[in-house]
This record gives C-alpha cells, structure tokens and sequence, in this order.
C-alpha cells in the first residue's frame, strides 16, 4: 500500500477521481511531445533545404562566372592575334600557322574550333584571288558559295589547316545573314562581336546526321590597313581589311566547366531570350527529358560575350537533389516519436497510481521541459558552428581565454580542442601585437564595444609553430558571466592573397611588354628614317667626293681647303655608314668567322682602345662554335662597344670580353636555334631604366658635347639584327652595364 506523505503547500489542484484522468493526462503528453518532434523535425528539414539552396546558388554563379570569363579569354585571344597581323590579312600560312602553334590553342582552349583570318575580296579581283590561292599551293581552291554579290570574303587562313577545318577554307562568311551581321557589327564598332546560332561549315552535311552536329557561333574582330585613321564609322569602312575570328562549337565550348560538380545543375543556353528550340544553343547531357517543372529549384542569367545576349538557365540535377539530408529529419522524427509514445506510456502508468503517480508526472513535465530547453540551447550553439564550418570558429570568456574551437581551427592554428581551450586567445596572434589586444580586449569585456564586430578585418595571425598566416577575421559580440565574450570567426586568406600577388604580377609583365613594344616600334620607325636619309646623304657625299677628285687632279692651287672637303666628306661617309648600320641596310660581306680568332688578331687593337689603366679580361670556352658575319663590321662593333665601356668607367676599371655557345628556345624576338654571344661588360656607373629604353636610338648619348656621336650602339643593334640575332642591355646605376650580342650559328 501506499504510504502517506507530510503534508505541504502546492499549487496543483485536486484531479477528480476518474478512470479517465490517467488516459486524458497519458494523451495531453503524448501530443505535447509531438509538438516538440513537429518542431525539431520541421527546424532540421529547414536546415537541410537551406543547404541544398547554398549549394545551387554557389554552382550557378561559379557556372555564370566561367562562361563569361572563359569568352572574355577567347576575345582577348583574336585581341592578340589582330596585334600580330599589325593591320595587314596578307601572311604566308606558315607564318600563321607558327602563331597558333606557339599559342597551342587547341590545348589550351576548348571550344574554339579554329582560328582564322577573312579577307575582303572586291568582286572583280575573286578571279585573280582564286588564281592566286591556287598558285600558292592550293589547286582545288574555289571561293563559296557561288553567285554574284556586292561584296565578297574569303576565309585565306585557318589553324589548324586540317580535317573538317578545309571545308571552310575560301568560304564567304559575308554571304550568310547571322554571320553578315555579326562581321558588319565588328566593322562599325571596332570591337568583338559575337555572332547569333548557326551551324558551323566544319559540320559537314552529308555524313553526319542533325543528331550528330552541334550548334555553333563564331566571334570577329575587325582588322584595319594599317595607317589609316578609324575614329568613325566611316574610317573604319573605309579601312578594313578583314576579320580575325574564332568558331565555337558550343558543346566542346562547355566541356569541363563546373569541374567535379559539373552534374550538379541541368543548363540550357539560348541566343537572346529563350522562345523555342530555335533559339536553344546547348543542353547539358544530363538534362532529363520530361517536364522541366519537376526540377526543386531553378534560375536564369544573362550575359553579353562580344556584344551579344546569352541567356542561361540552370535547375538543379537529380544528382545535387540527391544530396539533400533527410536522414536526419527522418530520424528525429522517428525517435522523437518512439519517445513520445514511451513517456506516454510511462506517464498512464504512473497516473494510475493516483496522486503519487500524478506528482511524479508533475516532477517528469519539469524535468522534461528543462531538459528541452537545455536541448534548445545546444542545438542553437551547434547550429552556428554548422553553419560557419568552413571557417575557424573561437569562442572566448571575458577574460579572453578560449573556450570553444572547432576543427577548421585546429587545421588552421595546429592545436586539438583540447590543448586550446583555457589558453589566452593573445597567443594565436602576433608577438608585437599581444599588448594591443591585452588593452583592447580589457575594454571589449567591460563594455562590449569594438571596431573589429560585424565587419570582416584583415589580420595576422600564427599558429602552433609562430607561422605568420594572412586571415580575415569577423568578430560578434557574446554575453557571459561577468562581461562580454566574443565568437570569431577566422578565414585563411593565404590563396587570396597568392592570387592577388599572381595577378598584381601578370600585370606588371604585360606594363613591361607594352613598353618593350612601344620600344622596338619606336626603333623601327627610326631606323627606316634614318636609312632613307643615310642611303640619299651617302649618294650626295658620292657627288661631291668625285668632283673633289677631278679638281685636285686639274688644279692644285686650292689643294689644302680641296683636302680639308675630302675629310669632311670621309667623316659624313663613316656617319652614313653608320646611320645604314643601324637601318640594316649597310651591305654586309658575311663569311665564316671564329669569333675568338677575331678577338685574338684584336688583342692589341682593344688593348689600345681600352687604355694602359683598364684591365682586359677575356673568356673564352673551349669548343666555341662558328658563327657567318661580316668580320670587318663585328671589329667595327667590338671596339665600340670596348670604347663605350672605357669612357664608362672614365678610363679606371675592367672590361670583361666573354664568348659563349647558348641554345635559344622559346623567345620573343630570336628564332630558336643554336647562338653565339659575345658579351662586353664594365665596372663603370651603369644605366638608369630610362637611359636604357633609348640607348639604341640613333645620337642619343649620354657623353658631353664632342665626345660622341650616339651612334655606336644604334649601329651595333643594326649589325646584330641584319646579321640574324639580337643586341641586349643588362645595367643596374653603381654596378656597371653588360652588352650581349646573339649571332647565329654556322653549320659547314
């Protein structure tokens, strides 16, 4: 039998002495904990669906983002390729051909089925141009589709020149509508434009049925005469000259974007806004082909490559559904259950047992109801680690010792949960900015203000090691006992920042090969000046040098101002000899020569040039290979540059003559093949960058007035290029200059 309790004071009220109370009291907990099961399974099905949106949202960006940029790349290839025309369509196809294997274009860029060059051809020069293209190696060569019309292209170039590629060579772009106005549309702007749907000439008709072709678009570039002005759009009718351009296949265009989770999404891609299956341009091949409304989540983009309207639009695949959690939902839901029915069932057994039973059940609801809140409040706290897992996430006290750490932080700093939490969170940064966050941290605690909460900011941070790491760190404000705490979170930026380092880089080299063009432009200019001017002087000076003969043959009585004329004329010779050096248009004698026989026979020539207080050293390996020049202009060469180093280092130094056989591979301006350098340095003041970017143009110099002409090296950088190699300067201010000159290797 029961026994009887004390009495004391209770809020409950007396339950009537019913059979039914203990099934009425069993049910109202069983719903009860229904409830917090609906609840609990509603909150983690939420969870699970908000993850799947995360991830569709991350996809479809990443796969907007990679069209456009890898357009935005192939724009910048034709971008290239039309600097490399240099405002002319006539090259030989080798030389074409050796441009698109340089590039390796066809393993570097998917997609781009050719690259080609069409040219404008008037209707009444298609005959000669058909001749002309069939003499040059091409006899099949016709220019399609027949007809007659206002205006005729011809596609003259196309890598690589093989497989179905030949079915457009000599075809006219011009005469199709889509690519017509694509072509026009590159004309009038002078930029890239993108062409609408079609089907590509490389497609073929016959053997390839509709299922096997693939839509296409090409991309043009304009190319104008080089010289003419196209600042309007009637300049730039009147100035062009062809086209630049690139055929996709849209298919092989989209292959390899998205990566690992290229299956996560289903993609379609139209020209301009999608009405039909006219307008469809590619269809991932995991697209199923049922309604499109089964898909759970879906959205569209648009882009604009070369001028022209893409409309994208993405739905998730059933692989990225099939990553959706409802394991967990489905299990919460099914404990949650099984525990509801058991309480209950506990509950109608102790309701039984009247009023003992029914404190019991009061005691159990209490105990229940905390243990819920307690629940409630893990979750909440698991639920922010959750959802900040890609990130390190810290919790610290008021005094600023840690206590939480998840496992991105321990990847990140190097310590275990365990051997992290009670340390001072100061020793995870730097040792100079310890102090700092002792003094600001003080304050936070206090009164739980700080520059740093809400805002991501940069900061260093170290790790187990004292390894310094670049991160960005968002902190938020915590209340705890005594004060503030703080959550951070803290991101490693190492690869962001290397990026950023790689970018900043790419961008300085494409500044430096800019200005090395601009350069060699601006030295070519010159040198085609100064030859016209040299070669026209030279034939005045021829005149007035036979009349000065023929005079000091008939008269004598002016013999010494006749002879004074004569050695001007030799002067202003030897300075148009020099100028034609430089222009490369100096007729050269070359013959076999072994650069240190030569430098050999100078020795006491060089000696003398360089002076009794420079020291001469030469270097010469073993094996020197031989080289074809002109010996007499290499001499001529040799003792200027030995005549600049002594006037350098202002007649005290050492001059350094070095021979080498190096091999050349890939370079911007040297074949690749075997050469042979002759180097000259100094120990003298050396250059500054800007002397440098002149130093080989004609009368520039650096000497006082008199002791130069600005002319020695113009004409060592003529010699070296008509020679078949390349003059290159190496100076730094205070640690003198090194002239390095490449010429060919000669093979017997």
């Amino acid at each position: 039998m029961p026994q009887s309790q004390p009495a004391r004071p209770s809020s409950r009220l007396p339950l009537p002495d019913s059979g039914q109370m203990p099934l009425l009291l069993a049910m109202l907990v069983l719903l009860a904990t229904l409830v917090v099961t609906f609840t609990a399974w509603s909150s983690a099905k939420r969870s699970a669906e908000s993850q799947l949106l995360e991830t569709f949202d991350y996809r479809t960006r990443d796969m907007v983002y990679s069209i456009s940029r890898r357009m935005a790349i192939y724009e910048q290839v034709l971008r290239g390729a039309r600097g490399y025309l240099r405002g002319s369509v006539e090259l030989e196809r080798r030389d074409w051909e050796e441009y698109y294997r340089v590039l390796r274009l066809d393993q570097s860029f998917p997609g781009m089925e050719a690259l080609g060059i069409a040219s404008i051809v008037p209707p009444s020069e298609v005959a000669r141009h058909e001749a002309l293209m069939r003499r040059r190696g091409h006899p099949d060569y016709t220019l399609h589709p027949p007809g007659p019309r206002e205006l005729y292209t011809a596609i003259t170039h196309i890598e690589p020149f093989g497989g179905r590629n030949l079915r457009a060579f000599g075809y006219d772009m011009f005469s199709e509508p889509v690519r017509r106005a694509a072509m026009e549309r590159a004309r009038d702007s002078g930029q890239a434009a993108l062409s609408g749907k079609v089907v590509l000439v490389q497609e073929g008709l016959s053997h390839e049925g509709p299922g096997r072709q693939q839509a296409g678009a090409l991309m043009y570039l304009p190319v104008y005469r080089a010289g003419e002005l196209a600042g309007t759009v009637e300049q730039r009718r009147s100035a062009i000259v062809g086209w630049v351009y690139a055929p996709f296949r849209i298919n092989d265009l989209m292959r390899g974007l998205g990566g690992a989770h290229s299956l996560d999404l289903e993609v379609e891609i139209h020209d301009g806004e999608p009405v039909d299956g006219a307008s469809l341009l590619y269809r991932s091949p995991n697209t199923w082909n049922g309604p499109s409304d089964r898909a759970r989540l879906r959205t569209s983009a648009q882009i604009i490559p070369g001028g022209r309207t893409w409309t994208i639009t993405m739905r998730s695949s059933a692989a990225l559904e099939a990553s959706l959690d409802t394991t967990r939902p489905l299990l919460i839901a099914a404990t949650g259950i099984g525990l509801s029915v058991l309480l209950s069932l506990v509950v109608w057994l102790l309701a039984s047992e009247r009023r003992r039973a029914l404190q019991l059940a009061q005691d159990m609801t209490l105990e229940l109801r905390q243990s819920h809140d307690r629940i409630a409040s893990e979750q909440k706290r698991i639920q922010v680690i959750l959802e900040n897992a890609p990130d390190a996430f810290v919790t610290l006290d008021a005094q600023g010792c840690i206590t939480g750490w998840n496992t991105q932080a321990s990847r990140l700093f190097g310590w275990s949960a365990a051997q992290a939490i009670g340390r001072n969170a100061e020793e995870l940064l730097p040792e100079e900015r310890r102090a700092a966050f002792r003094a600001g941290f003080a304050v936070f605690a206090r009164g739980g203000s700080c520059a740093m909460l809400g805002a991501p900011t940069e900061l260093l941070v170290v790790d187990h090691e004292g390894q310094r790491i670049p991160a960005e760190v968002t902190v938020a404000q915590l209340v705890v006992e005594g004060g503030f705490g703080a959550t951070a979170f803290v991101r490693d930026i190492r690869q962001r920042k290397e990026a950023e380092a790689r970018e900043q880089q790419r961008q300085q080299g494409l500044v430096e090969a800019r200005r090395a063009l601009a350069r060699a432009q601006k030295l070519e200019a010159v040198g085609k000046l100064t030859g016209g001017v040299a070669h026209d002087f030279n034939n005045i000076l021829h005149i007035i040098s036979a009349n000065v003969q023929l005079m000091l043959r008939a008269d004598n009585t002016n013999r010494k101002r006749l002879l004074s004329i004569l050695d001007a004329v030799e002067r202003g010779a030897k300075l148009a000899g020099q100028l034609l050096a430089f222009a490369r248009r100096q007729p050269l004698h070359p013959q076999e020569v072994h650069v240190d026989a030569l430098l050999e026979r100078m020795d006491s020539l060089v000696q003398r040039a360089a002076g009794d207080h420079i020291t001469l050293e030469k270097r010469v390996p073993p094996g020197l290979w031989a080289t074809l020049v002109d010996p007499n202009q290499l001499e001529n060469v040799l003792l200027n540059l030995v005549i600049n180093a002594r006037d350098a280092m202002e007649g005290n130094g050492r001059i350094v003559l070095a021979l080498d056989n190096v091999h050349i591979g890939e370079d911007p301006d040297l074949a690749p093949g075997d050469y042979v350098t002759v180097a000259v340095a100094d120990s003298g003041h050396g250059m500054p960058q800007d002397v440098m970017e002149r130093a080989f143009e004609p009368f520039f110099t650096t000497k006082p007035e008199g002791k130069g002409t600005g002319l020695g090296l113009s004409m060592a950088h003529g010699f070296a290029r008509q020679s078949g190699g390349d003059i290159r300067l190496a100076s730094e201010p205070g640690k003198g200059t090194t002239v390095t000159i490449y010429l060919p290797r000669h093979v017997t």
